[in-house]
């Protein structure tokens, strides 16, 4: 195929389907929350930015990328039997709004949860605690 025919099959499967940037966003996050549950360093390396910023808003914590990897062992202990439902509030340009539910076993935590995304790759990751439970959920 020329690279006029991929331009043009590219610019087709824009037009006819505009929402695969979100839905590739969306599975930015669900590759996330797996990894995350699972503890899956490789998968969370690989899916932040290099220049990746975690922001724990209401801890007051930033961390780049290669701090978040280093707390990686401190969250395997707090994460031994924890389930995450999320559901994804919405999808604008640069930004995906999560409703996230930590059920630990010993509590449950409802977070706010802002990803900003390019390409593949988490750029920004902001969370804010809702509550200390997840009955909003």
């Amino acid at each position: 195929m020329t690279g006029k025919h991929l331009t043009a099959t590219f610019l087709a499967t824009v037009l006819l389907f505009p929402g695969l940037p979100a839905f590739a966003d969306e599975a930015v996050v669900e590759r996330w929350y797996a990894a995350l549950v699972t503890v899956d360093e490789d998968t969370l390396s690989s899916l932040l930015a290099e220049d990746a910023e975690m922001k724990l808003l209401d801890l007051g914590v930033v961390q780049s990328k290669p701090e978040f990897l280093a707390s990686l062992d401190e969250w395997r202990e707090a994460a031994h039997g924890l389930v995450v439902r999320y559901r994804i509030e919405g999808v604008t340009e640069g930004a995906t709004m999560v409703l996230a539910c930590y059920d630990f076993p010993a509590n449950h935590v409802l977070m706010r949860e802002t990803f900003a995304i390019s390409g593949e790759r988490i750029a920004k990751n902001v969370q804010m605690r809702l509550a200390e439970n997840c009955e909003a959920y």
